[in-house]
C-alpha cells in the first residue's frame, strides 16, 4: 500500500513539473524579456481588456500604450492610444523608421486608433525632415 501511494505521489509530482515548467514557457512577461534581450519585436496585450495597457519591445527598446476607449459609428473601440519608452533615457539609435514600424504593428491590433507619441519620442515626430540638398 505505501508502494502504490509513493508512485502515485511523484506521479503527481512529475505532473506539477511539467505543469510548471509548460507555465513558465509560454509566460508573457518571459517572452517579453526574451524579446528585448534579443533585440526582437514582441506584442503583449490583452485586447479584451480597453483598462490594460499593452507593452511591446522593438531593438531592446520597451514600449508601453495607454489605451483609450471612444466610439465609431457603429461600436465602441480603441480610439486613441498614447505610447511612451519604458527608459526614455535608453532610446539612442532609435530613428523614424523604427516609429513607423511600430505604428503600423500598433495599427494592425488596433485599426480605428490614433496614436500619440509621448516625450521624448514626439521631438523625433514633430521635427520635419530635413532636405540636405538645398
Amino acid at each position: 500500500m505505501i508502494v502504490i501511494l509513493f508512485r502515485l505521489l511523484i506521479l503527481i509530482a512529475i505532473i506539477f513539473l511539467i505543469y510548471t515548467a509548460y507555465k513558465y514557457m509560454i509566460n508573457p512577461k518571459r517572452k517579453l524579456e526574451l524579446a528585448k534581450e534579443n533585440k526582437a519585436f514582441y506584442f503583449h496585450d490583452d485586447p479584451s481588456n480597453t483598462k490594460q495597457n499593452f507593452i511591446l519591445t522593438y531593438k531592446g527598446f520597451v514600449f508601453e500604450g495607454e489605451k483609450y476607449l471612444g466610439t465609431t459609428e457603429d461600436s465602441f473601440e480603441v480610439l486613441n492610444i498614447s505610447v511612451s519608452a519604458k527608459n526614455p533615457h535608453e532610446l539612442r539609435g532609435l530613428d523614424r523608421n523604427d516609429l513607423y514600424f511600430l505604428e503600423e504593428e500598433i495599427l494592425i491590433h488596433y485599426p480605428f486608433a490614433s496614436i500619440e507619441w509621448k516625450y521624448p519620442i514626439n521631438r523625433l515626430i514633430i521635427h520635419p525632415l530635413d532636405d540636405h540638398h538645398e
